[in-house]
């Protein structure tokens, strides 16, 4: 009887370090990419908006859903390169496919566009 007890004791900590760990490395990421970022230049290039396009995740808490929407914008600078940004909502509205402008970035973290 203890030993079953005990193999659920063992399975239930394994899976909790593996949580722990995932958790841990995401935010190591996160903090990576924030330190890189603010490491890169800012850079401002000719680019023309050549798609954009949102995502929605929902998320269940307490019987209530909530829902994120997440906002994505690709840029093609002059040489021919594509960059895809993340961009705040209140932006997102303002960028029209086809859309020729200044594109300012640090990174990977969009700044601002621009329209010319």
């Amino acid at each position: 009887m203890m030993m079953g007890f005990g193999m659920f004791g063992a399975m239930f900590s394994v899976v909790f370090i593996l949580v722990i760990g995932v958790f841990v490395v995401t935010i190591a990421k996160g903090v990576s990419q924030w330190h890189s970022n603010n490491q890169s230049p800012r850079l401002t290039v000719d680019a023309e908006v050549v798609s954009r396009y949102d995502s929605v995740s929902s998320h269940r808490h307490d019987n209530h859903t909530h829902h994120t929407t997440t906002f994505y914008v690709v840029f093609q600078v002059d040489s021919g390169d594509r960059m895809e940004f993340t961009v705040p909502r209140n932006e997102y509205g303002f960028l029209v496919v086809g859309d020729r402008g200044k594109l300012t970035f640090q990174g990977t973290r969009y700044l601002s566009f621009e329209r010319q």
